[in-house]
């Protein structure tokens, strides 16, 4: 009996939900992810100064094909060669100007290291996420949730988000 209940609390610590974690916006608005209940969610790290930030302008126009039913959330992080070092009113600017984002964008972080956001521990960590371990190396690594919250998909940098690898998993 003790190890059915050992066995059980660690499934339970090992379930948490994405949902639980709090954001906050790039202008300092907290949501929490659960207001996205029902829609799949795609979570990418970003930066204003990288051979990839031209995937901002793809984000914007998978965001506009498909958000009824999709989500779209922006981390932008300067840990990465220092190519995010804008402040976040500047970050805003910039990626409204230059690609018309209008999906949700947080408050600059960090996706890796002993200052990680939470919701990249959970992104990143086995025993939060159910799925696997993963590790951010660059900008532009993209994770997908289903309309549950559960993760259902990880893509790294070289992989554009209107790919057939991503969209087929939003259809």
């Amino acid at each position: 009996m003790k190890s059915l209940v050992v066995l059980f609390s660690a499934l339970l610590l090992s379930s948490s939900s994405v949902y639980d974690i709090s954001l906050n916006k790039i202008s300092g608005e907290s949501f929490k992810l659960s207001d996205f209940k029902g829609k799949k969610v795609l979570i990418v790290n970003t930066a204003s100064k990288c051979g990839y930030t031209s995937q901002y302008g793809d984000l914007e126009k998978l965001y506009q094909e498909y958000k009824d039913k999709l989500e779209i959330v922006g981390m932008p992080c300067n840990q990465f060669m220092g190519q995010e070092p804008g402040k976040n009113s500047e970050i805003s600017a910039f990626c409204k100007k230059n690609y018309g984002v209008t999906f949700t964008l947080l408050e600059k972080g960090y996706v890796k290291g002993s200052n990680q956001h939470p919701l990249y521990s959970w992104l990143t960590k086995k025993e939060k996420n159910g799925v696997d371990d993963y590790k951010i190396t660059w900008n532009f690594n993209k994770f997908l949730l289903d309309e549950d919250g559960k993760l259902i998909g990880y893509f790294g940098s070289g992989v554009s988000p209107t790919s057939e690898k991503i969209t087929s998993l939003i259809k």
